[in-house]
């Protein structure tokens, strides 16, 4: 049984797609082209949502410039870290408020009407109004894109799956700085509890006609 893509009940979230992640200063030569790929899966995605009439959700970092938002966790690896060195505390996230960084990138700048979830932890419900405007929205079926794969995309969509949302994730239009990460989790944990598909494979299930 195939199931359609109602655009009334449902929603696109593009989670942490900002300047500082998707716009880097002197990326490596083999970042460039995925980023690049992942920026135009996104923005195909958008314009065929709002020609659909889907609701544009986007979930946002938001840390007080002086880390008192953050909480230091012990880690053995974190973002950075060498397999086998000593247990450490991580770092203050780079991203602060009201900096060029923490913006959404001009491709995919909201507009009025969308949604602009301003959050703390990885999550996108954690704390904040996306589970309320969501419900009051009337929607029962969230789409993910963004990064990191197996940070934000991957703590919203078990937060989405315990609030019993159904979930489609956007595969080439998320990505991990990792290597290997992005076909694990594409291909391994995700079908386990969502849909796992290209965004144009998604758009050919939107149960409306799209120009």
């Amino acid at each position: 049984m195939e199931y359609p893509i109602i655009p009334e009940k449902t929603a696109m979230l593009f989670f942490d797609t900002l300047n500082i992640y998707l716009k880097p200063t002197n990326p490596a030569p083999d970042v460039a082209p995925k980023i690049e790929a992942q920026i135009a899966a996104m923005k195909k995605m958008e314009v065929a949502c709002r020609e659909a009439g889907i609701v544009l959700f986007y979930g946002q970092a938001d840390h007080r410039p002086d880390g008192k938002d953050f909480w230091p966790h012990v880690v053995d690896l974190g973002y950075g870290g060498t397999p086998g060195q000593p247990p450490f505390k991580t770092a203050a996230p780079g991203v602060v408020a009201n900096s060029w960084g923490a913006e959404v990138i001009e491709e995919l700048a909201p507009q009025p009407a969308d949604y602009v979830i301003k959050k703390h932890r990885w999550s996108t419900f954690f704390q904040t109004h996306m589970e309320l405007s969501l419900r009051t929205a009337g929607i029962d079926t969230l789409m993910l894109a963004g990064g990191s794969t197996e940070i934000g995309i991957a703590s919203t969509a078990y937060a989405a799956r315990d609030l019993n949302y159904h979930q489609i994730i956007l595969r080439d239009a998320c990505r991990s700085g990792r290597p290997g990460m992005d076909d694990f989790w594409m291909d391994k944990v995700f079908p386990g509890f969502c849909r796992v598909m290209t965004v144009d494979e998604a758009i050919s299930l939107f149960a409306v006609p799209v120009s």
